[in-house]
Formats: C-alpha cells, sequence, structure tokens
C-alpha cells in the first residue's frame, strides 16, 4: 500500500490539433499537457480528465499509445510516462423529466474499449460529440446504468452549485428523485463546500465525498484533491477506495475553504451585493443567486449522524496567495520540486532559507487554511485577505 494524491475532475480545452472541447477552458489544456503538468509542477499521481469521449481526444490517447508514452494497465486506468495515472471520464448535462433543473454528472471508464463504447453510445444522445459538457438526450437514471454496464464509475459533479448540479437545480428535496442511489460511486462536493456542510444531509451519510479541481486552465489543478491509500495507482484501486474495500480508501480531503468559493453566499444576480433582505440593499434588484450554505440549510436534517470520514483539510492553492507570482513558485519549484512537496513536504525553515518571512509565514498558513478570507458568492471567488 502507497499513498497518493489525486484530482479526479480536469477538463480538456482543446484536442492536440487545437479544436475546441471546453469552450470556456484555456487553450493550453491539452490532454498531454495536462499529464505533463500533473507530473510536474503539480505533483499528482493519478488524475481523471474529462472530455476523454471526444473523438480527438481519443485520437490523441491512441498516438500517445503508439508512442509508448500511454500504457494500458491490466487493472484500468493508462500509465503516463511511468509516473501519472490517467483515468478516462466524461462530464455530461442531463434534463429528464424527472429533473426540476440541468444536473452535472461524471462517469469514469477503465479501459480503451469501455470509453470508446461509451462514446458511440453517447455520439447518438448528444448534438456535439466533439464538445465537453453536452446536454445528453438520455434520463439519468439510463446513464448510470450504461456507465455501471461498461465496468464504470458514476459520480455526480459539483453537487451543490447553483446553476447546474444535483442539489443545487435538480432535486427539490433527494437524490431519489433523478437518480438510482445503489448506481452511484461517490459525490463530488465542489469548490463552494466542505465534508462539514454536507455531512448535514442525511442521504449522503452512505456515499464517499471527492474533493476535485473542476480544473478549466493548467495552473488550476490541484486546487481540491484527495490522498488516497492505494494497493496500486489503477483505476480498480480507486473504485475500490470509493468503496473502503481491500484497504483502499481516501486518507484526506483537501480543498478550498468554502469562503472561496465561487457560490457560497446568496448574492445579488445583478451587482453581486451580499444579500441581506428581498432587495438589493446597492441596487435594488429582486434577483438573487442562492448561495450553497443557504441551499444546504434548506436540505439538512437536524437529526443527520454522519460516518465517520476523512479529515476535511482547507488548504490554499499557490496561486491563491497575494504576492507569491509565477516568477516566486518557478523558484519554489526549482528549489523543491512539486506543488504537492511544496504543500505537505518541505519544512517552515527550508521555505524561509528560500523565501522573505513573510511570504514563508504565507505558505506556512496556506498549508491549514489559517487565512482571513472574503467570502465568494454569485460566481466571483473569494479571496485571501491581504
Amino acid at each position: 500500500m502507497n499513498q497518493y494524491f489525486v484530482d479526479m475532475h480536469i477538463h480538456i480545452g482543446r484536442t492536440f490539433t487545437g479544436k475546441p472541447v471546453k469552450i470556456t477552458a484555456a487553450k493550453s489544456l491539452t490532454l498531454t499537457n495536462i499529464l505533463q503538468t500533473a507530473k510536474f509542477p503539480k505533483g499528482l499521481d493519478i488524475v481523471g480528465v474529462i472530455d476523454c469521449h471526444s473523438p480527438e481526444v481519443m485520437a490523441e490517447m491512441e498516438q500517445l499509445l503508439q508512442e509508448s508514452r500511454l500504457i494500458e494497465m491490466a487493472e484500468g486506468g493508462f500509465q503516463f510516462e511511468n509516473e501519472v495515472t490517467l483515468i478516462p471520464g466524461t462530464e455530461m448535462e442531463v434534463l429528464d423529466e424527472s429533473c426540476n433543473g440541468p444536473i452535472h454528472l461524471l462517469a469514469y471508464f477503465p479501459g480503451f474499449k469501455q470509453l470508446r463504447e461509451f462514446s458511440n453510445w453517447l455520439s447518438t444522445r448528444v448534438t456535439n460529440l466533439q464538445l465537453s459538457t453536452q446536454r445528453v438526450y438520455e434520463t439519468a437514471v439510463n446513464i448510470q446504468e450504461k456507465v455501471k454496464s461498461l465496468d464504470g464509475l458514476f459520480i455526480p459533479a459539483h453537487v451543490f452549485t447553483p446553476f447546474k448540479s444535483l442539489y443545487g437545480k435538480g432535486v427539490k428535496q433527494s437524490l431519489k428523485e433523478v437518480l438510482n442511489p445503489t448506481l452511484i460511486d461517490g459525490v463530488e462536493l465542489g469548490l463552494s463546500s466542505n465534508t462539514m456542510m454536507a455531512d448535514q444531509i442525511s442521504e449522503l451519510n452512505g456515499f464517499t465525498f471527492l474533493s476535485n479541481s473542476d480544473a478549466h486552465s493548467l495552473p488550476k489543478m490541484a486546487r481540491e484533491y484527495q490522498k488516497m491509500t492505494l494497493e496500486a495507482p489503477t483505476f480498480e484501486a480507486v473504485k475500490k477506495a470509493l468503496h473502503g474495500s481491500g484497504g483502499n480508501k481516501i486518507d484526506e480531503n483537501y480543498g478550498l475553504n468554502p469562503f472561496l468559493g465561487k457560490y457560497y453566499r446568496t448574492v445579488c444576480a445583478k451587482c453581486f451585493t451580499m444579500k441581506q433582505g428581498d432587495i438589493c440593499a446597492h441596487c435594488g434588484s429582486k434577483k438573487f443567486t442562492k448561495g450553497v450554505s443557504e441551499r444546504i440549510a434548506e436540505l439538512a436534517d437536524h437529526d443527520s449522524k454522519p460516518p465517520v470520514r476523512p479529515p476535511y483539510i482547507h488548504q490554499v492553492p499557490l496561486d491563491f496567495l497575494p504576492g507569491l507570482g509565477t516568477k516566486t513558485r518557478e523558484k519554489l519549484y526549482s528549489y523543491f520540486g512539486s506543488e504537492m512537496n511544496i504543500l505537505h513536504q518541505v519544512s517552515e525553515a527550508e521555505l524561509k532559507s528560500v523565501l522573505k518571512e513573510g511570504l514563508a509565514d504565507l505558505i506556512v498558513k496556506a498549508r491549514s487554511g489559517d487565512m482571513v478570507l472574503v467570502e465568494g458568492g454569485g460566481g466571483r471567488y473569494g479571496k485571501v485577505a491581504k
């Protein structure tokens, strides 16, 4: 058994020929660049890359396989240059007759055969297979059943965000309104929530929580992630970890303090002023974007008794820290290697040998999230107070 750093939700912005996949993601976010960045400077061991259903992304995977830079493993997943494990997946948008609003769903597959079969199945149910997070004209439960028939993993994405998520829009009260709970392998919390908040909802007690980046650019990879103990860095071991099987498990979730998320508080949809009444005190608008904290409060069970879970550690990524610019981060990488090493292994004394004392202190505080924060909401991130 060994420990591994895992981020299971990274988007692809462009294919290797330059065609768009996730329109809102960075052009530099190609599959190969993701895998190289996971290796260095991020220091991730396992990445779940969304949008691998796209035909040109599969073509890039095939090219990497032919070059032997990518090796398909017997226990599922693909090893990139003998260091990083790729778990291919897809994100879908569903609005069937059981949904109160659109929801985003994640699926992951153990091998190329299953990925290709799912892509072919998806091609008859979406308008544009090339693009990310397309509306799938199929019921959510049928999608679950198809994913499971291919030995895949099924995980609802960022379940509390206000616009396109399970609890944010999809259901009025219970996930059973839309999904078959027996076919769910885990629940992704999203940037504006954490374990303590989600554990107020009793129907989530039986599910493992995931903290993933939902990265739309290379620097945002690993802004949320988890540390797992696994028998090997494979699809099968990750699957076992989600179900607590054979000693495979999640040891710790690392994520932003929910204050830093884009949707923590309810704010005016027009001017982003925090809601204090039924009318915005700043602009007079009556339209508000409901925050994750308020939505969870609506769903909370007062008698919920959550299970014992891994610690959720509030950690601030290096690129969120004021005064820690690109050149300083590159200096840190040159001295200490990966971001995971800087956040988990390098001592305070070592940091102070390279950085000014104020910046070194900031990184130490960032490790435990012990910082003064300004709350986010309505699509604007919170921030670290200077």
